[in-house]
């Protein structure tokens, strides 16, 4: 490969995280639902269908943009992509005050869909300039979109209590992601079919996988028993971050931090996420998939464990340590389920094979919103977190049978 092309996707794998920084935005919506709570009067219920919406029409975008990849190209998808997605957070401030039907529409409908999209096409897109370093290339977008709670939703909540007010913050806050994912399109483009990647580099203490590498079509990979255990697996490990990043906050303040100091954990449980994501790139490419993800599922086990133990001893040492953990094992499941996709089943078809593995994510908010039953009826957060444990060790035990395509 030309030196020329080898600079070039370090500049795209740049441009991706950036996108992927304001796409992320998404997942600030603990900070982002505040003032239809506080000041429109929304019920914690609605709110919640909301996200769970959100989800769902996320893994509906991603499943689209595959199909339109596949069908056309990268950029006209980004560009839907970010049309939808500035258009829905814009009229989120504008319709939302109005009725919950029109957040429904604006935030889980069209931004949800626009940012699902996005999503897809931007991972797929990188990372086929990343063929030597999957784990790396997917780990940092992931980490772009990871971060986005931490840096922009800050912001957010900084701009809620100026002058600008939260609803003109929604409309700006649209504007902008709007702007950037569809600048975005003029950049992230396949590479050309003729192009030659680094060989993937291995250490020699790592054992191979040994299996034939194959690009399958979404249909043979739905059709393949090792896909199932694998997506049940994700679902399982995936639900505990997605559950404790609903109810952080509240957690913390049931084990005696205070309100301060619960905002900060949310923070740094963000930042862990972050982190997460990077760091399992870079052990998916050193250690291999089938350590990464076993250890994965191991990490999400002790982090569950140890934020039960500390639920029951109303440790706030304990949950500290085990809302840092959790950070960092929800961290692992993008960046899995995007490596394990890419070097499992090929990178002919990925965007459309990555947008089905994301479905994962709609399955895992499900589980959470079940967890919020869970600890509204019983009071507290025991029950809730010895479901998620058994979930975690449930995907441990589905994780040690994948070892084929």
């Amino acid at each position: 490969m030309k030196t020329k092309n080898i600079n070039k996707r370090w500049f795209l794998l740049a441009v991706g995280v950036i996108s992927m920084l304001f796409a992320g935005v998404l997942y600030a919506w603990s900070i982002l639902k505040v003032p239809f709570r506080e000041e429109v009067g929304f019920t914690s219920g609605q709110l919640a269908f909301s996200y769970t919406l959100t989800m769902c029409f996320f893994c509906l975008g991603g499943f689209l943009s595959g199909q339109i990849i596949r069908r056309i190209s990268t950029r006209p998808t980004i560009l839907i992509a970010g049309t939808l997605a500035g258009t829905g957070i814009a009229l989120a401030g504008i319709l939302a005050p109005l009725a919950p039907f029109w957040l429904f529409f604006s935030y889980a409908f069209l931004a949800g869909l626009g940012i699902g999209m996005a999503y897809i096409a931007i991972i797929s897109t990188v990372n086929a300039y990343f063929p030597d370093r999957k784990g790396l290339s997917s780990g940092v977008l992931m980490m772009g979109f990871g971060a986005s709670t931490l840096i922009l939703g800050k912001l957010a909540a900084r701009l809620f209590a100026s002058p600008l007010g939260w609803k003109n913050t929604y409309v700006l806050l649209g504007a902008v992601i709007g702007i950037v994912l569809i600048l975005s399109a003029f950049f992230i483009t396949p590479p050309d079919p003729d192009t030659v990647f680094p060989a993937p580099k291995r250490k020699s203490s790592v054992r191979e996988e040994v299996f034939e590498e194959r690009d399958y079509t979404p249909s043979e990979m739905i059709r393949r028993f090792t896909f199932w255990r694998a997506f049940l697996s994700l679902v399982c490990f995936t639900a505990v971050g997605s559950s404790v990043i609903s109810f952080a906050n509240d957690l913390a303040l049931s084990v005696g931090a205070t309100a301060g100091f619960a905002t900060t954990l949310v923070g740094v449980l963000a930042v862990c996420n972050g982190l997460g994501r990077i760091l399992t790139g870079a052990v998916f490419d050193t250690m291999g998939r089938r350590f990464t993800m076993i250890g994965a599922t191991v990490l999400t086990t002790v982090a569950a464990t140890v934020t039960l133990v500390s639920v029951v001893t109303s440790s706030l040492p304990l949950c500290v340590v085990g809302l840092c953990l959790t950070g960092l094992s929800y961290g692992t499941s993008p960046t899995v389920s995007s490596a394990f996709t890419l070097a499992f089943y090929g990178k002919k078809y990925f965007a459309s094979n990555l947008s089905i593995s994301n479905f994962n994510l709609m399955g895992a908010s499900f589980i959470a919103t079940a967890c919020a039953a869970l600890q509204t009826s019983s009071g507290g957060y025991v029950i809730p977190f010895a479901l998620l444990l058994a979930l975690s060790v449930v995907a441990i035990l589905l994780n040690l049978t994948v070892k084929k395509p």
